[in-house]
């Protein structure tokens, strides 16, 4: 698997917590770099380990959100 950096640059909220303390969040991460995106996905109490997410661009993320106030 290719290395890969990240930064959580805003904390934006917790949707949910597991039985073993990882969290399901809603944050703006930087990917290897890169412009913040939004970002849902589960992450290890320390944000040392994550799973599998979904990112979306500011335009994507304001779609969502209209579909969701409907």
């Amino acid at each position: 698997m290719a290395d890969f950096q990240y930064e959580i640059v805003e904390e934006l909220g917790v949707l949910s917590t597991s039985a073993k303390g990882w969290t399901k969040e809603l944050n703006k991460v930087s990917w290897n770099g890169g412009a913040p995106k939004y970002d849902i996905r589960d992450w290890a109490p320390e944000h040392e380990k994550m799973g599998k997410g979904v990112t979306l661009n500011d335009e994507e993320f304001a779609a969502l959100k209209e579909l969701m106030s409907k």
